[in-house]
């Protein structure tokens, strides 16, 4: 059941022009606040509020990117819906992350490459790691967005659900055949 608490996020939530994703995740941090309180959200104290964040820190020791979720849906939902300005937020910062990302060699990316067996798949993980893709905006992808004359992938709605445009290699052009 939606309570009109709820509802209000809600509706901020999609004013504010969040992709569904998020705002799916942050009425779930918020309720997972309320939960852990065992009361309503606009009845927790900024106090109270503090100490959730020092709890995710300490004892459960969360990720930083689980920490910067949670203080951005929770931070949302008080400055937002229920216009409290409070400094808590201004204090809560994730620790950074320093770590390199893993770069697969030449040959280990054949090696997965070869692994699979299905065609489809094959060409669809070769697409996305060639043309650098997220997941989401490789499923998407038609044979229209394909631009064989000037070598490009046109990418529709990718992060931010922003249009762009990303090379396409000569071998990954005579890989699309095939699918």
């Amino acid at each position: 059941m939606t309570t009109p608490l709820r509802q209000k996020l809600m509706e901020d939530l999609q004013l504010h022009g969040l992709s569904g994703r998020t705002q799916e995740i942050y009425v779930q941090v918020v309720q997972q606040l309320a939960e852990h309180y065992h009361k309503s959200p606009d009845q927790i104290t900024e106090a109270e509020l503090r100490a959730y964040f020092l709890y995710l820190l300490n004892e459960k020791q969360v990720t930083p990117s689980t920490l910067t979720v949670a203080l951005s849906g929770i931070k949302f939902f008080y400055v937002y819906t229920l216009d409290r300005l409070w400094t808590t937020f201004e204090l809560v910062r994730a620790p950074k992350e320093k770590n390199l990302p893993v770069v697969l060699s030449i040959d280990e990316v054949r090696l997965i490459l070869s692994s699979v067996k299905t065609v489809r798949y094959q060409v669809y993980l070769s697409t996305i790691y060639g043309c650098g893709l997220r997941l989401q905006v490789g499923i998407h992808l038609q044979v229209g967005d394909i631009d064989s004359q000037r070598m490009l992938v046109h990418v529709q709605r990718g992060k931010g659900n922003k249009d762009r445009f990303v090379p396409l290699s000569e071998s990954l052009l005579r890989l699309l055949p095939q699918h």
